[in-house]
This record gives C-alpha cells, sequence and structure tokens, in this order.
C-alpha cells in the first residue's frame, strides 16, 4: 500500500465528541462505541489487522459543535482516511435525530495528526 511507504509506526483511531450536546456518560460510551465500530468496518482489512496487532489505540477527542465536527470530518476525508458520522435516532436522551460524534480511522497517526492535532482529549 502506498500509505505504508509514506507513513510508518502506530496506528490509532480519533473519535470526535460535540461538546455542546452534554450528553450523559452512558449514552456518550455509546455513540462512542458506534462510531468506532463503523469506521472499522468501512476500513481495509489490511489496515484493521495492523491496528489490532498494535493494540486498537483510540482516542477521544472534543469539538465545539455540529459545524466544527463537519468540519474535521470533511478534512479526514480530504487526507484519504476512512471516517464515520454518527446520527443518534432521537429515541430516548435528543427529541429527534442528532449528529453527536464521529471516528476518522484507524489510520497511521501521523496522518491523523494532520487532522486532528489541535484537538483536547475528551
Amino acid at each position: 500500500m502506498l500509505f505504508s511507504k509514506i507513513f510508518k509506526g502506530e496506528l490509532k483511531q480519533v473519535i470526535l465528541v460535540r461538546e455542546d450536546l452534554n450528553m450523559p456518560k452512558g449514552k456518550l460510551a455509546v455513540q462512542v462505541a458506534h462510531a468506532s465500530v463503523d469506521a472499522v468496518l468501512k476500513s481495509g482489512k489490511k489496515i484493521v489487522n495492523l491496528w489490532k496487532s498494535q493494540g486498537m489505540k483510540k482516542v477521544c477527542l472534543k469539538v465545539d459543535d455540529l459545524k466544527a465536527l463537519q468540519e474535521y470530518m470533511d478534512k479526514g476525508k480530504v487526507q484519504g482516511i476512512t471516517t464515520s458520522t454518527i446520527t443518534d435516532a432521537g429515541k430516548t436522551v435528543f427529541s429527534g435525530p442528532t449528529i453527536t460524534c464521529g471516528a476518522i480511522g484507524p489510520e497511521f497517526s501521523e496522518k491523523i495528526d494532520l487532522v486532528t492535532s489541535e484537538l483536547k482529549t475528551l
């Protein structure tokens, strides 16, 4: 693969969570899990296997709101990184469908950092 010749080392996945929603801990945990799993299911087998062999590093980062989430997800797509945006159905915590979070990767950390390095951990 071309990216393995350019980027080397550790792989990770980042999950971006909207802070403006103030989700309860349980809802937040489930939304993050949805994002992680969906992005992995969209990813290539080789990168997933390499990521698994390294321990499947995941980092949750916070974004201010929907606009910021969409901007970072778009930046990830431009870099050619697998992304997944999650929309909650709105049956429990929210009154209607609500975009809650998104995952970027798994991918080489260097490549993800080009997109998300200025964000703070959740």
